[in-house]
């Protein structure tokens, strides 16, 4: 206990000490130390509650530490990462163009756009069974899964992008004898990838979401299958929450290594350096 709330006003310094430096060593100094806290919060929760069931931060810790280095760990994480990469591309690769088209043509919009907008509220986890009927169970359903959860985000905010550009944009350009498909790709298609890009991130955090509770249903393998099977062997949910982690950390990494679509010149000027 009393280590515990040693932890935490340590990390409440941390986080004191991250206020007051240069912005580059908040990126790194604030999260480390709010992360600090809550594990400390965490710690002292288990121990005031005592309860048996729920792990403490250090029992998760060596649980992590046991899946590091059992063999089976690697394995469904390159089988949820495999999903998650075909499903994904599959749907980047058919939404942007479709919603590219959508937006850009007023009768096409009139004539998707409520086609899109009922078939997205269903949730991808409602497809399970399809998804298992018609590919089975592996990694068919997987990736059919993944590209219905990224799809919809991303046919959306492609169309939203386009549909949103200036007209005086267009006009402008217009007047300097750009027209069709020059206009498009100069104009319309730059202007749009700010947004785009963001698209991608969203489809790519629900991609991941969906990917682990689809294979803690209908998979034999990955992230979420490990899950499943910490609990039922015995009810080990320090595996469950160590997995859990593990699942977190990897989310983070793919978001910044999307984010890194930001960097280009091309879409840089549609973000706002704070």
């Amino acid at each position: 206990m009393i280590t515990a709330v040693l932890v935490l006003l340590l990390a409440c310094g941390g986080l004191y000490f991250g206020l007051r430096t240069s912005t580059r060593t908040q990126e790194w100094a604030l999260p480390s130390a709010l992360a600090i806290a809550l594990v400390a919060i965490w710690d002292l929760i288990c121990r005031a509650v005592g309860s048996d069931v729920f792990p403490t931060p250090f029992v998760t810790w060596l649980a992590f530490i046991e899946l590091l280095e059992s063999k089976r760990l690697w394995g469904d994480v390159v089988a949820s990462l495999f999903r998650v990469t075909w499903g994904f591309f599959l749907a980047a690769g058919v939404g942007i163009p479709l919603g590219l088209v959508i937006g850009w043509s007023t009768r096409t919009f009139r004539a998707m756009n409520p086609i899109v907008q009922g078939l997205r509220p269903i949730s991808p986890i409602a497809w399970i069974p399809i998804a298992i009927l018609w590919f089975g169970i592996g990694d068919g359903a997987g990736i059919f899964l993944i590209f219905l959860s990224s799809f919809f985000p991303i046919t959306v905010g492609t169309t939203a992008a386009v549909r949103n550009i200036s007209l005086v944009h267009q006009r402008s350009a217009r007047n300097f004898g750009v027209r069709g498909l020059e206009l498009f790709r100069r104009v319309v298609l730059p202007a749009a990838m700010p947004q785009i890009i963001t698209s991608l991130r969203i489809a790519l955090g629900v991609a991941w979401l969906v990917i682990v509770a689809a294979e803690m249903v209908g998979m034999d393998s990955g992230l979420g299958y490990l899950i499943n099977d910490a609990r039922n062997a015995g009810s080990r949910y320090d595996l469950v929450v160590a997995t859990m982690i593990l699942i977190g950390l990897i989310g983070i990494v793919l978001d910044l290594l999307i984010r890194r679509l930001e960097r280009f010149d091309e879409v840089r000027w549609g973000y706002v350096q704070r």
